[in-house]
């Protein structure tokens, strides 16, 4: 892989600690959920919320992507990513819910475009076969 960019982030205390990246403009402290056993500080996010943020992003990225070389118009298009965090066997392992809103695609045309997005979409071929990826599309208004 030719690298274009490289992003820097150091962690430290784990799950209750802090992440900050390289140039601080990430600076945030780290809390373990409740769910989780752990105290669930406020004003403190999770390496799962992280992990949601950064997938979101980059699934509307490629989806905006394949609309553009498809010559198919797309504004105002969201993705939700749900990730949850759980027992996989012995060990623990996490899960992605994505929902992708496409207002004003038919039903059919708007799945095409996502399962399309799915395939080029770098954090989808990062994870494909390692966790459980599910996909949702609407085009509600």
């Amino acid at each position: 892989m030719q690298r274009l960019y490289t992003a820097r982030a150091k962690a430290t205390g784990g799950r209750d600690g802090r992440a900050v990246s390289s140039d601080n403009v990430i600076d945030l402290p780290l809390s373990t959920p409740k769910e989780m056993g752990g105290a669930g500080v406020a004003g403190s996010t999770n390496p799962e919320q992280l992990f949601a943020a950064g997938y979101a992003a980059c699934f509307d990225g490629a989806l905006n992507l394949v609309a553009r070389l498809e010559k198919t118009p797309i504004t105002g298009s969201t993705v939700a990513a749900d990730v949850s965090f759980g027992k996989d066997g012995e060990n623990y392992g996490i899960a992605v819910d994505l929902t992708v809103n496409i207002p004003g695609l038919g039903q059919g045309q708007a799945e095409s475009l996502v399962a399309k997005a799915h395939q080029v979409c770098p954090y989808s071929r990062a994870t494909r076969g390692n966790i459980d990826v599910n996909l949702t599309t609407t085009t509600n208004a």
